[in-house]
């Protein structure tokens, strides 16, 4: 190749590569920036952003907690949904814990599924004052599960359980496992360290009702892990808490929500909901809590 056609070629690829550096780099950027400053528009592209008493709380699109030092919740506000988005909310770790209906046995330092759902419901339900039984969690808040050990069919069921063992209630925690015997035999509570994978696995539902006091929501983290909102059946089980606390009537609490619940998007998309930061910061200017404020 002759070099003044070499040089051609890459000057042509140069002056591609410095005219789309100023569309796409900066034009287009900026584009998108001057747009983002219309009326209407800039309070979204800024973060939705909360402020009170002239200073940022939060934003409007993503939850946060409403705790103590300690991580207690602080029984005047309206608790937000659990998240697994880093240590809670972190928008940088965005992501749901990617477990599935099939985690229900604990691992090491790495409660199943299952157990973080019967966890929350009987937290949530000791500080509502409600009861928390869920169907198949202990009544100590674990996932009610035991592996069946014994012989076993041509469809790998155990025809005669010679052991039985409640894998998510280490002996450490318990010396009375959350069921007495199972087909006859007596159900142990388990070793530390062994493993009952040997065994059928086996969930029991108990005498829980299908429909619990605590709803889904309170126990299960959104997909993104930073839901800004909670279903209104929370918020309705939070109310009696939060007058409480705020010394005033629950159906003053009430009103409070009802203003800030949203119906589905166009009519038909997703749920109706309840935005917790909204709704804590107007409790703080109608029923202030003297030296506790909304945001965290």
């Amino acid at each position: 190749m002759k070099f003044s056609n070499f040089a051609r070629m890459h000057w042509s690829a140069l002056r591609a590569l410095l005219v789309l550096t100023v569309i796409i780099g900066l034009a287009y950027p900026a584009f998108v920036w001057l747009v983002a400053q219309l009326p209407g528009l800039r309070d979204k592209a800024e973060g939705s952003i909360v402020t009170a008493g002239g200073r940022p709380v939060g934003s409007r699109l993503i939850g946060q907690l409403f705790t103590d030092r300690d991580g207690n919740p602080l029984p005047q506000y309206f608790q937000s949904r659990p998240s697994a988005a880093g240590t809670g909310y972190d928008p940088l770790s965005s992501g749901a814990g990617n477990l599935g209906p099939e985690s229900i046995v604990d691992l090491p330092g790495k409660p199943s599924l299952l157990t973080q759902v019967c966890a929350r419901g009987a937290a949530v339900a000791k500080q509502e004052g409600v009861n928390g039984s869920r169907p198949f969690c202990t009544g100590g808040g674990v996932g009610a599960v035991l592996s069946v050990i014994g012989p076993r069919d041509a469809r790998g069921s155990v025809v005669r359980p010679a052991r039985v063992v409640s894998v998510n209630e280490p002996c450490q925690m318990t010396s009375t496992p959350f069921l007495t015997s199972y087909e006859g035999v007596r159900v142990e509570c388990a070793e530390s360290g062994v493993d009952y994978s040997i065994g059928q696995i086996v969930p029991i539902r108990g005498a829980a009702p299908a429909d619990p006091a605590v709803p889904a929501d309170a126990v299960t983290a959104s997909g993104s892990g930073l839901d800004p909102n909670i279903s209104p059946a929370y918020a309705d089980l939070q109310v009696a808490r939060v007058a409480r606390a705020r010394h005033v009537a629950a159906d003053q609490i009430r009103e409070v929500v009802a203003r800030h619940r949203s119906g589905r998007a166009l009519g038909f998309f997703g749920e109706p909901a309840v935005n917790v930061l909204e709704l804590n910061l107007e409790l703080d200017r109608m029923y202030p809590v003297r030296s506790q404020r909304a945001g965290g």
